[in-house]
């Protein structure tokens, strides 16, 4: 799945280092009420549900690859990633155990997360993001805020040859901060994906049978 391409694209990658405000942007002061305001409004989310789209513009094409779906969340460690167009695939995970499906959802298999590198990998990322982990995000980028409003964060790779795939990761949250907008991934070889998420329900009610 090309959406599996992108998210792992951004799993790949680790290094340590503390939190901190990197780089050009905000004054460090300011970078740092950004930051503290992200943690303080993500900590009050319990669930997350939106639409999604995913653009992927290939450096070697004028061709834009377009993929629609869902995504949900549930504290602490419950996710749903699904698209339906152009074709329908996607996985669920609770925990260590996970379910994945593709063509048009009527292959199913069921799978154990702490088996599989990959997946585990995914789970941790897509983790961070609705959690706004920004510790565990800083172990792998170099954070840099370069915007207030809406809170926008620049993070550039640590690991050793990981820009060689990855040049730098946007991330853009929503206006009160509760939740990451969209995320922006530019590779390398001049390749772009961007995923955006809209119409975000936070704490809805979730049906326990989505993951």
């Amino acid at each position: 799945m090309r959406v599996l391409a992108a998210v792992l694209a951004l799993a790949l990658l680790g290094a340590l280092g503390p939190v901190r405000p990197a780089g050009a942007g905000l004054p460090e002061a300011a970078a740092r009420q950004v930051l503290a305001r992200i943690e303080q409004q993500a900590a009050g989310v319990r669930t997350l549900a939106s639409d999604l789209v995913q653009e992927k513009r290939l450096a070697v094409f004028q061709e834009v690859l377009v993929s629609r779906g869902r995504f949900y969340y549930e504290r602490p460690d419950r996710l749903r990633w699904e698209l339906h167009e152009p074709s329908r695939a996607g996985f669920a995970l609770k925990g260590n155990q996970g379910r994945r499906w593709r063509d048009r959802g009527q292959v199913s298999e069921a799978f154990d997360v702490a088996r599989e590198p990959g997946f585990r990998l995914v789970a941790e990322q897509l983790l961070a993001w609705a959690r706004a982990d920004l510790e565990g995000l800083a172990r792998q980028y170099r954070l840099t805020v370069v915007a207030a409003d809406p809170p926008t964060v620049r993070l550039v790779p640590l690991a050793a040859g990981a820009t060689a795939y990855v040049e730098e990761v946007l991330v853009t949250f929503a206006g009160d901060a509760r939740h990451v907008a969209a995320v922006e991934v530019r590779e390398a070889g001049g390749d772009l994906t961007r995923i955006r998420f809209s119409h975000v329900v936070v704490n809805g009610p979730l049906a326990p049978d989505l993951f």
